[in-house]
């Protein structure tokens, strides 16, 4: 008799536990469906650029020449990948969303200018005022403090598709 009632003593616990439980899943789908989610900033397909200067992207130095720009975003990091045409030279690095102040008519690079070095600092696609903001390296922080900045603003185009 005493084995019964510790056995409907723990369906009865182990009940409540079931309704804790889903109550709690129920709970937290409901959180996550109201809670707006991060939008981050896509390009769609890849860019191709023609870069008439050596310049600087994240902590790494390229030189002037045809490049193609692709984004790698997840729900955590968006990470930008520049790799020049032949492959030979390429960049991953860190980016934010950025707002561009009107809708860009042409997708383009933007480019800090500090004397004769040259930073890329975002990136905006055709007709989408959000865009991509490279964070800034230690090396631009310090090279910004040494000297005046300008930008200079490039037009990129998306890569033809293959097979099309």
């Amino acid at each position: 008799m005493s084995i019964d009632t510790i056995d409907e003593a723990h369906a009865g616990h182990t009940g409540i536990r079931m309704r804790y439980l889903l109550s709690l899943l129920v709970t937290l789908v409901f959180a996550l469906t109201i809670y707006p989610a991060k939008a981050h900033a896509q390009i769609i397909g890849d860019l191709e650029v023609n870069i008439p200067f050596a310049f600087h992207a994240g902590n790494t130095k390229l030189p002037a020449g045809m490049y193609r720009i692709h984004m790698l975003d997840n729900s955590d990091l968006t990470v930008m990948e520049i790799s020049s045409a032949d492959g030979s030279t390429s960049a991953l690095f860190e980016v934010q969303d950025a707002e561009a102040n009107t809708t860009p008519a042409k997708s383009e690079l933007i480019f800090n200018k500090y004397g004769n070095r040259y930073f890329l600092a975002k990136l905006f696609d055709e007709g989408n005022p959000s865009g991509s903001q490279v964070l800034k390296s230690r090396y631009e922080k310090r090279t910004s403090q040494e000297s005046t900045e300008a930008q200079a603003h490039l037009p990129a185009h998306h890569r033809a598709q293959q097979g099309s």
